[in-house]
């Protein structure tokens, strides 16, 4: 069953890289007392994802830390080394911790999932971004299989600034167009298909 808006967090063990290997990261711990914007990708490296999809992310920390976030994060299954490689890759720099989910942990937990056995993919985290306010869900955006349309930066910024009745900052893209406009306050949230995409793209 997905997570839903207003639940708790699971608490498990995710990972990110340090100069003397991987730590451990508790969830509980970790977003306790904070607000915290999570995205997650299918993968690293991978066309969307490094397109897109954490690019925006890079563009728009500043300005979505400014609304209040203390932290944002990028999640997926990939490990610790490998998502510190794309950070790098991308000039992530500070402004996004990369959390591995390798064991798959988060995202099995809290219903984000997507499975591509078959494919030679395996299973991963979905494409989604949520807004964590003190270990509880305030928003949630998941996307459909193969769509990047609602967990991009730039609706998470306009969530935020709607949850703080804030005016629509400029923002650093040229993906959304009317898009805010088009986003309910508080919550965006698109429930994944369980049917196969056959044109699925990450």
């Amino acid at each position: 069953m997905t997570i839903e808006v207003g639940s708790k967090l699971p608490e498990v063990t995710l990972f990110r890289a340090t100069a003397d290997g991987p730590e451990a990261v508790n969830t509980k711990e970790f977003f306790a007392g904070r607000k915290v914007v999570v995205f997650a990708v299918p993968g690293a490296f991978t066309p969307t994802c490094s397109a897109k999809h954490l690019p925006g992310f890079v563009a728009n920390a500043e300005a979505i830390k400014a609304k209040g976030v203390d932290e944002i994060v990028c999640l997926a299954s990939n490990d610790a080394f490998v998502m510190n490689a794309w950070a790098k890759a991308e000039n992530a720099g500070d402004n996004i911790t990369m959390l591995s989910d390798g064991d798959l942990a988060f995202v099995s937990k809290t219903g984000l999932e997507l499975d591509l056995t078959g494919r030679g993919l395996g299973k991963r985290a979905n494409r989604f971004a949520m807004i964590v306010d003190d270990g509880k869900v305030t928003d949630l955006a998941v996307e459909e299989p193969g769509a990047f349309d609602v967990s991009n930066a730039e609706t998470v910024l306009g969530l935020v600034c709607l949850a703080m009745k804030c005016t629509t900052p400029s923002l650093k893209s040229d993906l959304i167009g009317d898009q805010l406009m088009k986003t309910p306050p508080r919550l965006s949230y698109s429930r994944m298909s369980r049917s196969r995409n056959n044109s699925l793209k990450l």
